[in-house]
């Protein structure tokens, strides 16, 4: 569960939220629909702990993670993980570098990596990528292998901002697809955003729009 209470932000003079409030279940599928400019990657990085707001609490399964402007808890203990609109993927590693790079942070032996990678690949329908070059690839197996890196540390949480704004309409179809097949399959929380009302109705449980 997720909720976050009474936020204010203003950003350059301009007051993006006041007094927002929104309320998430676990497992849920919310997607965040509405156009450039209303804050949309900005409510994924105050949820990720990237950003912290003017004013107002954000809570995550009952713990209190930020209030007011200060970080109560890290975004690397929230048990979330984003993927961001341009993927950041590291084009100087390979595939299996890219998905196990949280794996190695977490000092998780290698036998049980090398199974993770294998396993997420399965996963996104890439067996075998494991040694290919991230520029080698298509946008839409890119746009696979950094859901595949999202969630090698099972994160309880994943946000996704714009994912599959990069790729034509029948890679959007089908990605959209796996990712709520995805979602469903493992139970974590997905918090997507678009300004694409068809995507958004096609991945959410629950449309938000702001």
């Amino acid at each position: 569960m997720i909720e976050l209470k009474d936020i204010n932000l203003e950003l350059d003079g301009k007051s993006i939220f006041n007094n927002f409030n929104l309320h998430i279940k676990a497992k849920e599928r919310l997607v965040i629909v509405g156009e450039s400019g209303l804050g949309k990657s900005r409510l994924l990085r105050l949820i990720a702990g990237l950003d912290a707001p003017d004013r107002g609490e954000i809570y995550i399964d009952d713990i209190l993670v930020t209030k007011d402007r200060e970080i109560v808890v890290e975004p690397y203990a929230r048990g979330v993980n984003m993927v961001f609109q341009d993927l950041a993927l590291w084009s100087h590693l390979s595939v299996e570098k890219n998905i196990s790079f949280g794996l190695e942070v977490q000092k998780v032996p290698k036998i049980e990596i090398d199974k993770k990678v294998k396993d997420m690949l399965h996963l996104v329908g890439l067996d075998g990528y494991q040694k290919r070059e991230i520029e080698t690839l298509s946008g839409g197996e890119q746009q696979r292998i950094a859901l595949a890196r999202s969630l090698a540390t099972n994160p309880k949480i994943l946000l996704m901002d714009e994912p599959l704004s990069s790729l034509d309409y029948q890679r959007q179809k089908l990605l959209s697809q796996k990712i709520v097949e995805l979602q469903e399959l493992l139970g974590f929380t997905l918090i997507y955003v678009t300004h694409n009302h068809k995507e958004a109705r096609s991945v959410g449980s629950r449309v938000f729009e702001l």
